[in-house]
């Protein structure tokens, strides 16, 4: 199987580790500290002990992580096939990314940009193999959905693209072909609904949770727009608004208030504990 290094050790990044390991890759997770790898090891061993209960397959913790070591700093992945980025949505440190990726790895790695929202062809742009680049938009819990968006740039090869389907394929996903668009299919309509679910919310139209069971009772959406927002990161679905923002410079864009306060206040989600809702010790 292929070696793949991936970057960035957050949710997304042990999703794609994960995902990666139980499907027989060798990976190296690599991130800017061992505390934040330290913990994200323990993250994937808790997820794999609860698969089972969360509606998944069995998974054997310690066959998953025998499968990842890791690594601080873009040099740990000088002899990777693919690299799959996992960062923030922040052009800043996106690039920064890149250009120590390309330098540090060999000129035949693929670079699989996980994005939501940052155009694949301006990431390409930014290193010395734009034919090796290309966008893959995976969901989360990545081990848990079985498709992702696959966005070639300008310049992304044939080879490059065939390389990855295969990846993906093996690792169980099936990719749906999309242009670099910003915010490409999901994003474009997905955080338009989230941020105008914040947005009623911050206006005192409805309470978070009036918001959602509307989702759930009349649509029969399994999770409201503002749970989902929880789950994916209140911080990222800001940051990913703000994108498609800038680039369409569409006022339908706007962020809502709201999550930026969230943002700043550091009610995340999930991840952090509080969000929309509280999840230290609640069912939710």
């Amino acid at each position: 199987m292929t070696v793949v290094g991936v970057i960035g050790a957050g949710v997304m990044g042990v999703g794609v580790a994960q995902n990666l390991a139980q499907t027989g890759h060798e990976v190296i997770l690599v991130d800017t500290s061992e505390a934040i790898l330290a913990q994200a090891l323990a993250t994937i061993r808790n997820n794999c002990r609860f698969s089972r209960m969360m509606g998944g397959p069995a998974v054997d913790p310690d066959e998953v992580l025998a499968k990842i070591s890791t690594g601080v700093g873009a040099d740990a992945l000088a002899k990777v096939d693919v690299v799959i980025e996992n960062v923030p949505e922040d052009w800043t440190i996106k690039r920064e990314v890149y250009q120590a990726l390309d330098v540090a790895c060999g000129p035949e790695t693929v670079f699989v940009v996980n994005t939501s929202a940052i155009p694949i062809t301006k990431v390409a742009a930014v290193t010395s193999r734009p034919a090796n680049v290309i966008g893959v938009h995976f969901m989360n819990p990545v081990p848990a959905k079985p498709a992702v968006e696959l966005i070639p740039g300008f310049h992304t090869s044939p080879e490059t693209i065939q390389r990855t389907r295969d990846l993906l394929a093996a690792m169980g996903k099936h990719a749906i072909d999309v242009k670099d668009s910003c915010g490409f299919i999901s994003n474009r309509l997905s955080h338009v609904f989230m941020n105008e679910a914040a947005t009623l919310v911050y206006e005192g139209v409805a309470t978070a949770e009036g918001v959602d069971e509307v989702f759930r009772s009349c649509f029969g959406h399994p999770m409201g727009p503002l749970e989902t927002a929880d789950l994916i990161g209140v911080d990222t679905v800001l940051y990913s608004i703000e994108v498609l923002h800038e680039h369409y410079a569409d006022p339908k864009y706007r962020p809502c208030p709201l999550l930026k306060q969230m943002t700043e206040a550091g009610l995340h989600g999930r991840k952090s504990g509080r969000g929309f809702y509280d999840y230290t010790g609640s069912s939710k």
